[in-house]
């Protein structure tokens, strides 16, 4: 179904940021790949309505934030792929599944600077994992097995792409940090409308 294009100018217009939280894979069709044994899709309404609101939400340079399904969603969307199993296809050298383990941050990154560190242990409910990156995307941490733990926007503002959950994490510092820095985000461009709108 395809959505009235009002409907997403309305939620972009109202909304001054964006948080696509966690949930079930996408189906792997809309990447071009045949489902692995593992995969439990997302309900369809959701993925009909995520995949229209996601790329108009880019386009229009408002604040996101990605959280799991959220990193893997804005992904798929912007043309990269994803790894349907990483037990299977990566390995089970780290544990991503209800576990915390470690990861390595890019010392040039928006999220190395947010967090102060270059390293942290973070917590991770997840099976899949981005494959192929998609445009306007760069890559800033990984787990110890190479997989991807962390993108940003290249261009257009605020776009932070979590693979773990920082809501779910013990280090309140960490998760405030995180989503600290999006509210901020979207702070600025509500007082930029207000003084727009005051002019």
């Amino acid at each position: 179904t395809i959505l009235n294009r009002e409907i997403l100018l309305q939620y972009i217009e109202e909304l001054d940021g964006l948080v696509v939280i966690g949930g079930d894979d996408i189906p792997p069709e809309a990447y071009g790949q045949k489902p692995h044994e593992t995969v439990k899709v997302m309900p369809k309404q959701r993925f009909d309505f995520e995949r229209q609101l996601i790329p108009a939400w880019l386009s229009s340079g408002k604040p996101i934030l990605g959280v799991c399904l959220g990193m893997q969603l804005t992904n798929v969307v912007s043309g990269g792929t994803l790894i349907q199993d990483i037990p299977s296809q990566v390995g089970t050298e780290v544990a991503h599944r209800r576990k915390y383990h470690h990861i390595r941050i890019e010392p040039d990154s928006s999220l190395a600077n947010f967090l102060d560190i270059e390293e942290t242990i973070v917590y991770s409910n997840h099976h899949q994992a981005v494959d192929k990156l998609g445009r306007n995307l760069k890559v800033v941490a990984r787990a110890d097995d190479g997989v991807i733990e962390a993108a940003e926007r290249l261009e257009g503002g605020f776009g932070l792409f979590v693979q773990w959950h920082p809501e779910s994490m013990k280090d309140t510092a960490h998760r405030d940090a995180i989503y600290g820095a999006f509210v901020r985000a979207a702070a600025r461009i509500k007082s930029k409308s207000r003084k727009n709108e005051q002019n």
